[in-house]
């Protein structure tokens, strides 16, 4: 209770912290911003230092550091590996944002600024956690370890080498995350699977330079509407992938997990709502909760030919580029959808024009029984913060290292996230539920009482 009570009195002061950290644009992709992701980096050390960790660290890498922190004065009990990021993505386009992205603003029960919900926001309140603990009963019912990295919206090139470095460090009973979503406003949510990810870019290269449409067009082949012919052959009229092998290792949902997802409180018209698409679509035979969570996909998430600006320009482009994302389900193998798709598109190319694929970054699927000492301790915490408990759920995107803490650290993952569906992570206008922000601590000030 009296932990509960720390929160409770040290809200406000709380979030003037959080404030600080988010307004560090520690942006990774960027490289103008190094030093910022390095002050953001050692603004989290400090305050690990302040609230009481006996080790801290800001570890360097080949590309941003790793901050580790160390609580280890429970002897006998349980160790618990908290994994979060510092990093955030690129905030543009800015002139959608209602207020400057580096400049928190609280608004309608909600804090509006890049890294709010992803991650800055979901790390920061398991260190409020801890705080509580040590300040009132001066320790921690089990051992917690953070390692918060700044690399993680440009696909941690660097942590899996770190955890082989440090696995002797880093050993632990179980891995807790919180950087996913709950499944509703006030319904707490263990994610138990995640897809995983092959990106692709696909380059076609038609003459050596941008030609006059008219002199030359109907005599040489356009690049863009090659590409475009590609593309509309990668899916059937059913909204399946067509390419051959795609499914071939798919782990089908059972009976039990789609009564368990048609169970959950969704409505279609809610979800086109949020996103503001005249319609949904998709695979058919399947409904929008499990083309999300447990059906593959493939889009395309950017295009790149010929003349863009303003006006006309009657241009027959020397090239095109399309970047194609592919999400997966468990069993399949980025590797081996990377190998399909490279041979599959490189056969649909038609002659006058060559096609090349590379494979951009990739990651396994996740999936977890939701068993054992830590998933129930978790459990109990939510229903305990929450009053209610918890859903099993999973999400559609992807954390290629879940997979890497798993092997490398031979422990569990327990995802339990803290943000909310239609948050805008990676979008303008991110935000964060102040309220789950607060509620988040305290139930993670009480799964370390679980847990013991």
């Amino acid at each position: 209770m009296a932990v509960s009570d720390y929160l409770q009195r040290n809200r406000e002061r709380s979030l003037e912290e959080l404030n600080d950290w988010l307004r560090i644009p520690s942006i990774s992709a960027k490289s103008e911003h190094r030093e910022d992701t390095a002050r953001a980096a050692e603004w989290l050390a400090g305050r690990m230092r302040e609230v009481g960790l006996q080790t801290v660290d800001v570890v360097a890498t080949a590309g941003n550091p790793v901050v580790v922190g160390e609580w280890r004065g429970a002897e006998g009990a349980p160790t618990l590996l908290v994994y979060g990021h510092y990093d955030v993505q690129p905030p543009e386009p800015l002139d959608e944002w209602n207020s400057p992205p580096f400049e928190p603003v609280v608004k309608d029960g909600r804090i509006y600024a890049r890294g709010s919900v992803d991650d800055k926001g979901q790390v920061y309140l398991h260190l409020k956690a801890v705080e509580a603990h040590l300040a009132e009963n001066g320790s921690l019912p089990v051992n917690v370890v953070f390692l918060v990295e700044g690399e993680e919206e440009v696909g941690s090139p660097n942590l899996g080498a770190f955890l082989q470095e440090h696995v002797e460090r880093l050993r632990c009973d179980a891995v807790m995350i919180s950087d996913t979503t709950m499944f509703a406003p006030g319904l707490p949510s263990i994610t138990v699977g995640l897809r995983g990810l092959a990106y692709m870019e696909v380059r076609v290269q038609g003459p050596s330079i941008d030609l006059h449409s008219g002199a030359y067009g109907g005599a040489v082949v356009n690049p863009a509407l090659a590409l475009a012919r590609i593309l509309s052959q990668l899916h059937d009229e059913q909204g399946r992938i067509a390419i051959p092998g795609f499914y071939d290792r798919v782990r089908e949902l059972t009976a039990e997990q789609r009564a368990a997802i048609a169970a959950l409180p969704f409505e279609e018209e809610g979800l086109r709502e949020e996103v503001g698409a005249p319609a949904l679509g998709g695979e058919a035979g399947f409904g929008s909760v499990e083309r999300i969570w447990a059906r593959p996909t493939l889009d395309v998430n950017g295009l790149l030919s010929g003349y863009t600006g303003e006006g006309a320009k009657t241009v027959l482009p020397a090239r095109a580029m399309a970047k194609v994302s592919m999400r997966l389900v468990p069993d399949q193998d980025y590797k081996e959808i990377e190998r399909i798709f490279i041979e599959h598109v490189k056969s649909l190319a038609p002659e006058g024009v060559t096609v090349e694929v590379e494979a951009l970054h990739g990651g396994q699927p996740w999936f977890a029984e939701p068993e054992g000492k830590v998933f129930d301790a978790a459990k109990r915490a939510l229903a305990r913060a929450y009053g209610r408990d918890p859903v099993m759920i999973r999400e559609g995107g992807s954390i290629p290292i879940v997979q890497s803490f798993q092997q490398t650290l031979n422990a569990p993952v327990v995802l339990i996230g803290f943000g909310l569906p239609g948050e805008n992570a990676h979008a303008p206008n991110e935000w964060m539920s102040v309220e789950n922000f607060h509620v988040g601590a305290e139930a993670i000030a009480a799964l370390y009482e679980e847990l013991r």
